[in-house]
Order: C-alpha cells, then sequence, then structure tokens
C-alpha cells in the first residue's frame, strides 16, 4: 500500500512458480548481501573491486548530466557516476543500469547552492562572449559539491574522501573528478564572436603617387551620386560606392567593380574612421575602421592604416566617426525588421509550465535545432515514437553498450524531457529583467552531440539554417528506423511529387520523385504576398525525344500523395554580389487553414501523348532534361560536388545558379543526394503505396488500387500549428524563435523561455508547419 493507504492493483500474467523462484533467489541474496553488510560496508567495496576502473584519457567520462534523463548533480537525487564504464545515471535510472551490465560501484555527486549575498555586484561584460572570463555573467548562484560512493543494489554508502577506501578507489575517483567531462568536452559552452584577421595585403600594399588629397568631408562616389556607403581603395585613392542591397539600397557596386577591373585589394569606408577609443570600445588604432579586403572576401585589420590614409592627406588623429561599420550594419539589421515582434520582447507573456511546455537550453548558436525540436516534437508521430509508446527503460534496454551514441535513446531522451513536464518548473530565482517565473530549460547535449556526429556544420558551434537541421534530422530518423519502417515517424513528412512537361510538340512527360517539404519562392517586388503553392515554369533549352532537338517546355508540379503533416519553406535568403547570403524580410500572408486539392495529380489524362521513350544515341546525354554548364561550372566553383550540381540543375529546370544553388542547399541532407540521376519514374508513387501496404493492402492490390483512383483517398486540408521564424541577415547569424498551437492557444518557444503567445508572427515565418485536418 502507498502511504496514503490506497491498495494499487495491478493486473498481471505471470508464472507463479517462475515467479516464486525469483522470489525466493531475491529474498536469499537479499539475506546474505545485507548480513555483509550490516557486518561491514567496506569489505562490500573490497569485494567488488574488479569492476571499479581507473579512466584512461581515452575514456569518455559523464559527470554532469545522466545520460537517460535531464539530472544532474543538482537533482534532487544527485548524480550517479558508474565506476566501471563512467556514464552517468540519475537515482531513477541508476539501478536500470546496475540490472543491465552488473556494475555495483558508484561515485555520487551532488550539488547544494551556496548561501548568495543579496548585494552581489553584476560584472559588466567586456567581451561578447559567454562563459568566459569577461563575457557575459548569468549571474547563477555558486554550488558546493558533496561526493560519496555507493554500492548497489542496496545503495550502501561510504563517504569520500576518505584515507580508509581502498586506493584503487581513491585514484579511479580522483581522476574522475579532475576530467573534463565528456558533455563539456563536446559542446563547449563558451560562445566568442568570430575576431577580423589582419590581412596578407595590408603589410606589402603598394600605393600609386597620384597627388590625390582626401578632404575630411563633403566626399561623393567618383562615378555616380552616391553619397553614403563609400568605400576609398587604399591603392589608388578612388572613392565608389559600395554593393548594392536586394531591395535598391546601399550603393550601385562601384567600389567592387573597380576592384574587378584593377585587382586594387583594401578599401576603407569612409565615416567610419576615427581616433575615439571611448567611442569605438578598443585599445588598438588599427582597429579603428572598417577595412575590406576583396581578394579575402572579408572584413580584415589593417595595422598601418594610418600611414596609408596619411599617404591621401588624411590625418587619423583628426577624423570622427558618422558612418556605422559593417559589423554595426549587421547587427542593426539584426535588430531591426521585427526583431522585437517576432520575439514579442516587451509584451507581458505569462509563463507556463507542465508538458509540452519545456524549454531548451541555449548550447551556444543551438536556437535554430531548439526551434525545430519543439515543433517536431508537437507532432502525433513523433510523440508516439519517442514518448507515448516508448518508454525510457524500453529506450535504454535496445540501446547500445553506450547510449549516448544511441540515436534512438537520445530522441526518446529528449522526447521524455520535452513531454513529462518533469523538468518544466518554475526555478526559485526569477528572470532578472521581467521579475517574471522562468524555467531553466533542459540542454540537448547529448541528443545535438549524436545527431551532428559526422556532419561538419551541425556539430560546430556556428549558426545553421533550421531547414538543413529539419531535412538532416528527418534523414536520420528514417536511416535509424531502417529495420523497422512501419515505426519511422519521418514518414508523416514526406509525399510524392510528380513534375508534367509539356513539350512545344504538345507531347507530355512526367517524372516522379518523394519530398518533404514545399519550397516557394518570394517576389522582391511584393511586401506583402500570398504564397502561391504551384505554378507553371519554363525550361529552356529542354531536349525534346519527339522533336529530336532541345526547345523550350513548361513543367506544372503537383502531388501524388498527401503527408500528415505539411511544411511550407519561404524562400527568404537570396545571393548578392560575391555570393553572399542574403534575407529578405518580408510579410507572406498564410492563412489558418489551406487546400492544396489543385495540386493533387490527375495523372496521363485522355488525349494527352507521352514523348518517345527511345532517345538517339548522340543524345543520350542530354536526354530530358540537360543540365545547364554553365550552371554546373559556376556552383563547382563554388566547392559543390559536379553530380550534385547537376542535379541541382536539372531539378530546377536550368531557372539560374541561384534557384539550383537553392535547391542544393535544402537537400544537402537527402539520403539520395549522391545517387546516380535518373529520368525513370514508376509507374504510381511509392510512398502512396506504402501507405495503402501499412493499411493492410497487398502491394499488387494497392498499385492497382492507386493507378485507378489517381490517390483520391488522400485529404488535402490542413491547418497551421506551428511556424520557425528568422530573425537575422542570413542563415550565418541571428536567432529562430519557434511558435506552437497547443491546446486552443499559441504558445512562444524561445530558447529556454516558454509563455502564452499573445501577437505569433504568422506573416514573418521562415518555416510553416501544417497538420492534415480529418474533414
Amino acid at each position: 500500500q502507498e502511504s496514503g493507504g490506497k491498495e494499487i492493483s495491478r493486473t498481471t500474467t505471470f508464472s507463479s512458480e517462475t515467479f516464486l523462484t525469483k522470489r525466493a533467489r531475491y529474498l536469499t541474496t537479499f539475506t546474505v548481501e545485507s548480513s555483509l553488510i550490516s557486518k561491514n560496508p567496506m569489505e562490500l567495496l573490497r569485494s567488488n573491486l574488479s569492476r571499479v576502473q581507473i579512466p584512461e584519457p581515452t575514456h569518455r567520462v559523464y559527470k554532469h548530466e545522466c545520460c537517460l534523463s535531464f539530472d544532474t548533480p543538482r537533482s534532487e537525487g544527485g548524480l550517479f557516476v558508474d565506476m566501471n564504464s563512467f556514464l552517468a545515471f540519475g537515482k531513477d535510472y541508476v539501478a536500470w543500469n546496475h540490472e543491465k551490465t552488473g556494475n555495483p560501484v558508484y561515485l555520487h555527486i551532488k550539488e547544494t547552492p551556496k548561501s548568495d549575498p543579496e548585494d552581489r555586484p553584476l560584472k559588466k561584460p567586456t567581451l561578447l562572449a559567454i562563459g568566459v572570463d569577461g563575457g557575459f555573467d548569468n549571474n547563477e548562484p555558486e554550488y558546493e559539491e558533496s561526493y560519496s560512493i555507493v554500492i548497489l543494489p542496496d545503495f550502501v554508502s561510504l563517504p569520500f574522501p576518505s584515507v580508509e577506501l581502498p586506493e584503487k578507489v581513491r585514484i579511479a575517483v580522483d581522476t574522475v573528478l579532475n576530467a573534463v567531462g565528456a558533455e563539456r568536452k563536446e559542446q563547449v559552452a563558451a560562445w566568442t564572436a568570430e575576431k577580423k584577421k589582419i590581412s596578407e595585403h595590408a603589410l606589402t600594399l603598394q600605393q600609386i603617387k597620384s597627388g590625390i588629397v582626401i578632404p575630411p568631408s563633403g566626399w561623393i562616389c567618383s562615378k555616380c551620386d552616391k553619397r553614403e556607403n563609400l568605400w576609398l581603395n587604399l591603392t589608388d585613392g578612388m572613392i565608389l560606392c559600395g554593393r548594392k542591397n536586394w531591395d535598391g539600397t546601399g550603393g550601385n557596386n562601384h567600389a567592387v567593380e573597380h576592384y574587378k577591373e584593377t585587382s586594387y585589394p583594401l578599401a576603407v569606408k569612409l565615416g567610419t574612421i576615427t581616433a575615439d577609443l571611448e567611442a569605438a570600445e578598443l585599445t588598438v588604432a588599427m582597429f579603428l575602421a572598417d577595412v575590406y579586403s576583396y581578394p579575402e572576401d572579408d572584413s580584415v585589420l589593417d595595422p598601418l592604416l594610418a600611414q596609408h590614409l596619411a599617404h591621401f592627406g588624411i590625418d587619423f588623429s583628426s577624423m570622427q566617426k558618422t558612418e556605422m561599420t559593417t559589423a554595426e550594419r549587421e547587427l542593426d539589421q539584426n535588430t531591426n525588421f521585427d526583431w522585437n515582434r517576432i520575439q514579442e520582447s516587451g509584451k507581458e507573456l505569462v509563463p507556463v509550465f507542465g508538458p509540452g511546455y519545456t524549454g531548451l537550453a541555449n548550447l551556444g548558436n543551438s536556437c535554430y535545432l531548439a526551434a525545430t525540436m519543439q515543433i517536431v516534437f508537437s507532432t502525433h508521430s513523433f510523440i508516439s515514437r519517442y514518448f507515448s509508446h516508448q518508454s525510457l527503460k524500453m529506450a535504454f534496454e535496445m540501446a547500445t553498450a553506450d547510449p549516448t551514441l544511441d540515436l534512438n535513446m537520445q530522441l526518446t531522451k529528449l522526447g521524455h524531457g520535452l513531454l513529462s513536464g518533469k523538468y518544466s518548473i518554475p526555478v526559485t530565482e526569477k528572470d532578472s529583467v521581467t521579475g517574471e517565473a522562468r524555467q531553466e530549460g533542459i540542454p540537448p547535449r547529448m541528443f545535438k552531440s549524436v545527431i551532428a556526429a559526422g556532419h561538419s556544420e551541425f556539430s560546430s558551434m556556428r549558426q545553421q539554417d533550421a531547414l538543413d537541421f529539419f531535412l538532416h534530422l528527418l534523414d536520420k530518423v528514417e536511416r535509424g528506423s531502417n529495420m523497422r519502417p512501419d515505426l519511422d515517424p519521418s514518414r508523416s513528412f514526406k509525399f510524392g511529387v510528380e513534375e508534367k512537361i509539356l513539350c512545344s510538340s504538345g507531347k507530355v512527360g512526367y517524372n516522379k520523385r518523394d519530398d518533404c517539404i514545399l519550397s516557394l519562392n518570394i517576389p522582391l517586388h511584393e511586401a506583402t504576398n500570398k504564397a502561391t503553392f504551384a505554378s507553371p515554369e519554363q525550361i529552356h533549352d529542354y531536349y525534346s525525344t519527339a522533336l529530336k532537338g532541345k526547345t523550350t517546355a513548361i513543367k506544372t508540379t503537383s502531388l501524388t500523395s498527401f503527408p500528415d503533416y505539411l511544411v511550407l519553406h519561404m524562400r527568404k535568403f537570396v545571393m548578392e554580389a560575391g555570393w553572399v547570403p542574403k534575407k529578405l524580410d518580408v510579410y507572406i500572408d498564410v492563412p489558418d487553414v489551406i487546400d492544396i486539392s489543385h495540386m493533387r495529380s490527375k495523372g496521363l489524362q485522355p488525349g494527352e501523348e507521352l514523348l518517345p521513350d527511345s532517345v538517339p544515341e548522340e543524345a543520350m546525354e542530354a536526354a530530358q532534361p540537360v543540365a545547364n554548364e554553365e550552371i554546373v561550372a559556376r556552383l563547382v566553383d563554388m566547392g559543390f560536388d559536379q553530380l550534385r550540381c547537376q542535379k541541382a540543375a536539372i531539378i530546377t529546370s536550368n531557372a539560374g545558379v541561384e534557384v539550383a544553388m537553392n535547391w542544393l542547399i535544402d537537400h544537402l541532407g537527402d539520403a539520395d543526394i549522391d545517387a546516380p540521376i535518373s529520368h525513370q519514374a514508376s509507374d504510381v508513387d511509392q510512398s502512396s503505396v506504402d501507405t495503402l501496404i501499412s493499411f493492410g493492402f497487398a502491394e499488387e492490390v494497392a498499385r492497382k488500387a492507386l493507378k485507378a483512383s489517381v490517390n483520391q483517398l488522400f485529404l488535402t486540408r490542413y491547418k497551421l500549428f506551428g511556424i520557425v521564424s528568422h530573425m537575422g541577415t542570413s542563415t550565418h547569424c541571428g536567432h529562430y524563435v519557434a511558435h506552437i498551437l497547443k491546446e486552443g492557444r499559441w504558445v512562444i518557444f524561445n530558447d529556454s523561455k516558454v509563455g502564452v503567445s499573445t501577437d505569433p508572427p504568422k506573416d514573418m515565418g521562415y518555416l510553416y508547419f501544417f497538420q492534415r485536418l480529418d474533414n
């Protein structure tokens, strides 16, 4: 019975003989061990010394977070480190590890907060960094650690440190405590802004003796009437305007065009030159101006800047700063365009706690992961797979020897962490800015480590594209479910795409593929626009097997199957000069409910004649369609693989370098990205076949039914339930926030902050998540 006096009744089917045998064995073992413990716990430890290891430098030591949950030494039960495998477990889970491995000896670590003086001064940051000396101080309380040796299964405890402990145990524990935790090795908590480098051209710069003297003000571009965003070329003294922005603002590209004509490498932005150290907040003169290196394609340092400016009569000490530097402009753009609205800053957000309302702590530029996973774990498919139908113990029993490297285990850990409500509780200290109740959020370190394994970008601490991560996640989940595809939650996002190509001969061809996102282009000339889901595209230089030559064709895209969850991707990034990604900050009119029945594939229509299948040998390489060589060459020059570039050009109908590159970036994580190019298509969409097979139909019956019904089984109305918004000028910087419709209200998930949304930015999203309606 429980302490409240209520008896717990459980219905269990078991063999009475087996149960009684196990019970007798347990009582015998318990009696013997209890007798031994009551006599001498130290002897019990000595009897298990063979199960204690001293960690080697190659060992991964976990001591900051449980492998199966988000318990830490600060949790109520502390943390138990297995002194054989060096994996860590919370109090509720350590017995599972003992049952699975038989390892009995553990180091128990418990942290309790120290009393904190009320007048503790706040540190002023001197470095744009988190978690390093001089960086931002999060003013967390200090903690005091206590240790003990615990022997399972009865949690016999011995104090540590103690000279009475065996030497092997003392050395092993000291080594564990002195080791850098594997959690922090793999996910460094510090984030530091990138430092400019000294230009390789600065010390050897040759300046032309032209006699040009630059006045202290009143500058104008030598080739147009621009008076702002002006750059002085440090070789010949030409004053020219900067690059043109996507929206027509900025300059007219005269400075960069001058470099292309002359190869003169360095230019300084007029108006950013200053000797005012206080204004610049720096201490070295060479930092006090915005210098750009065209060959290095980056902002750089020029240690001889004062000398180079003096060549044109500019007195460094007399200059005053009148314009923003490139870095300041980027920061300004990051904080403009409704940054506050997307984060709902200034609004009195009501904090939310409980199951499904757990925040994710930012590991340093990990907001793309946090926003994506919050929405992913709001879908029935992921909730069912990794939470409601899979317990932590079940996942642990199926996991490899090291559960920190097991994707299924870490997804289950994350799912239970987000959805159980165990960690969604107010902390004692309120938010230092708003004074509201807050939660710490759970740090997804182990999940990030395993999902990013082998990926150079996601395993770094750099900011990433949420779309790229979403596609990478689905690919990893699909591969991890190859033994049980029926349990694969990524299938709920997949749908079939059919491309109909109408040749100028009047004949048609069909290509089919699978996808999991619909990417929509945003017209530059419209500030607010409705999203269009399908529109005909022209294909130039299309090889027609009917005409036996190249022609212009019309491509129309439709869907052969409809997913449970539809993801719309707004193409908000374009390429500026120099192939620098630039964000289009525009408003998108996205309705709460959409009907995409008009995108349903109708298949081959009466009266339509298919293009001939036969292609002359001399035209085989150019057969429908052919990749534009110039597009492929430009993409290869940017560092992409040749085959991938050809595939991108073909799939985007040779619409241009930028369109092909956008497709390539969106699909880098596709499982078939490196598969040979094939123009053959199945007679019916395989994903639709798989759906019917999952209902119990035989494959042959499913294919015949789909041919006859043209997929009329599938519903096409969807309701918006999640938005990922991006703030910043490109995918390489900025911040991601998620808004999710939960229990009839919109909730904002901004890393660890979770609150009721009063103004969800539905018109400013980057990724929109829709759920299929049942009626």
